[in-house]
């Protein structure tokens, strides 16, 4: 596992500077965020982690203003840490961002406690505008997402790509997205660190609420919506 980066500038004692804690299992995208950053006068990327067990590790130590989190991570997934740092450090802003559809991930991580969600192919663009208004206590997503939820508060119904599954919980879409990727449930549950039964018996669950007859019809449902994804 690679150690998490520590940036030296992280002790220094300045309060108006924003400590920025980036999480992401891919260094590339951690060197990019970090250089867009650290750019800004008034900003500094106080530590680096790809894992959940890195981030919390770290972030219990630095205790930095706002965390940026990718969904997609080697040991757990975003929309879990983010959960696991509000609970233990509730005045560390989130801002979450990811490769999957918005539609599908945005309020499960505001539920989750998050304070804005981007689509990583704009991240590089959004991600300071982003910081400035979680700092500010607002909460930052596309036009096309706030225009979604005012739609659900208003009772207009609304759907995802023609496919129902915002009904399922957190982990039984992580489950869901897993086994439409071609991953059989003992893969999924070493990624998950579950059993091979509970991830059965979250796709019993899956099946139920979606109202799929069979396992095969599971896995057809499963593929076509991971398709979609891929291609949005």
């Amino acid at each position: 596992m690679t150690p998490a980066k520590i940036n030296p500038s992280s002790t220094i004692n300045n309060k108006k500077t924003m400590q920025i804690f980036i999480v992401d299992d891919h260094p590339v995208v951690r060197d990019g965020l970090s250089t867009i950053i650290n750019h800004e006068k008034d900003m500094n990327v106080c530590g680096e982690a790809e894992s959940e067990y890195q981030a919390i590790k770290d972030i219990s130590r630095l205790m930095p203003d706002i965390a940026v989190i990718d969904i997609s991570l080697k040991d757990s997934n975003g929309i879990d840490l983010t959960k696991n740092i509000k609970i233990n450090y509730p005045k560390i802003e989130i801002i979450v961002f990811s490769v999957h559809d918005e539609s599908v991930y945005a309020e499960r991580a505001l539920i989750a406690g998050a304070k804005a969600y981007l689509m990583k192919d704009t991240i590089s663009e959004n991600i300071i505008t982003a910081i400035r208004s979680v700092a500010k206590d607002n909460i930052y997503i596309s036009t096309a997402m706030s225009r979604k939820l005012l739609h659900r508060f208003t009772g207009e119904k609304t759907a995802i790509k023609g496919l129902s599954i915002e009904n399922l919980s957190d982990r039984e879409l992580e489950v869901f997205r897993l086994t439409g990727q071609g991953f059989k449930a003992g893969e999924i549950g070493k990624q998950l660190f579950l059993s091979v039964k509970t991830i059965e018996t979250y796709r019993a669950r899956i099946k139920e609420k979606l109202n799929l007859p069979n396992a095969s019809a599971l896995l057809q449902y499963s593929i076509k919506w991971a398709k979609m994804e891929k291609d949005s």
